[in-house]
């Protein structure tokens, strides 16, 4: 409970000792179809929602779902190696099991990015794989209450990044997406002018990869019908100081490295986990939840979609 709110919302089908054969894909699906501003209204309360029990089985029946609420599609523009599985469905993040995929709003640094991140669990994990995810208004309302003047300065100053991407895709990478993957093209001055249009600067490096670079970004957003809250709308911790990325005050001047590791400790105590279970649907609001992926034994399936 979150302010008196369920996070996520945990949804199973009605019991029908009756006939058992109605709990299953096609009645969530009709459900969504028939509800989708009571699902969206709900969604905007508890930022979170887990259908669980509905028998979901595959990609497919997963694509299902998330056109059951009618929103529309949002390519992933991004350093995570994924691959396509379905019509709107891809693998998440492709890179090592082993690895701690750090708390983020997905595509936080482009100009576009998803409302909604989709995520369905086709092959639950032996142990560890929890996609914990984080209020971003609380991480926000925590750093203003610990660093009122670095968070002012970060505001006004606002924020720059920058990270670094091979040529071809690197899987044994959580951000091994290489470049041509990821612009959609092989010709470089193509992928300037995609590079462009996405927000970022990029520069070319003598192993044929690529340095990108994005700035001025906000700390902070403010979304629509969010009970007008800050959301800690960033990824300076997952981003600074790394051997493949930065961030900084957009003027150049340095984040004090007490602050993000502060930081970075507030997010992870603000965290909510829970345990996949095979055919487990989670909706997440992306403008208001940071999520990550926990470090797990294999196999672990879990797919992607994502909306405008």
């Amino acid at each position: 409970m979150v302010e008196g709110v369920q996070i996520p919302l945990l949804l199973k089908p009605k019991q029908d000792h009756s006939n058992t054969n109605t709990i299953n894909v096609a009645s969530l699906v009709d459900i969504l179809k028939a509800n989708k501003d009571a699902f969206e209204d709900m969604l905007l309360k508890h930022s979170a929602i887990l259908f669980r029990g509905f028998d979901v089985k595959d990609a497919q029946e997963f694509n299902d779902v998330v056109e059951a609420i009618g929103c529309e599609d949002i390519r992933y523009v991004g350093p995570a190696p994924r691959t396509h599985v379905h019509k709107r469905v891809w693998t998440a993040n492709e890179g090592p099991l082993s690895e701690f995929i750090y708390y983020h709003h997905e595509m936080v640094l482009i100009k576009e990015f998803p409302t909604k991140v989709i995520l369905f669990c086709e092959v639950p994990p032996p142990e560890g794989g929890e996609t914990p995810f984080v209020t971003s208004w609380g991480v926000t309302e925590r750093m203003l209450k610990e660093f009122p003047e670095n968070v002012r300065e970060m505001e006004e100053k606002g924020l720059r990044y920058s990270f670094t991407a091979l040529s071809k895709n690197d899987t044994g990478s959580m951000r091994g997406r290489g470049w041509e993957d990821a612009f959609g093209t092989s010709d470089k001055v193509e992928a300037e002018k995609r590079a462009k249009a996405l927000g970022m600067d990029i520069e070319w490096l003598s192993n044929g990869g690529v340095k990108a670079m994005l700035g001025p970004r906000q700390l902070t957003r403010v979304f629509p019908n969010r009970q007008n809250r800050k959301m800690w709308f960033n990824t300076i911790v997952g981003m600074y100081g790394k051997e493949t990325s930065s961030a900084e005050m957009a003027d150049g001047s340095k984040i004090p490295s007490n602050v993000v590791e502060r930081c970075g400790e507030i997010i992870e105590d603000e965290s909510i986990q829970f345990k996949w279970e095979k055919g487990d649907v989670l909706f997440l609001d992306n403008l208001a939840l940071l999520h990550g992926r926990r470090p797990s034994l294999p196999p672990r399936k879990v797919l992607v979609a994502t909306c405008k």
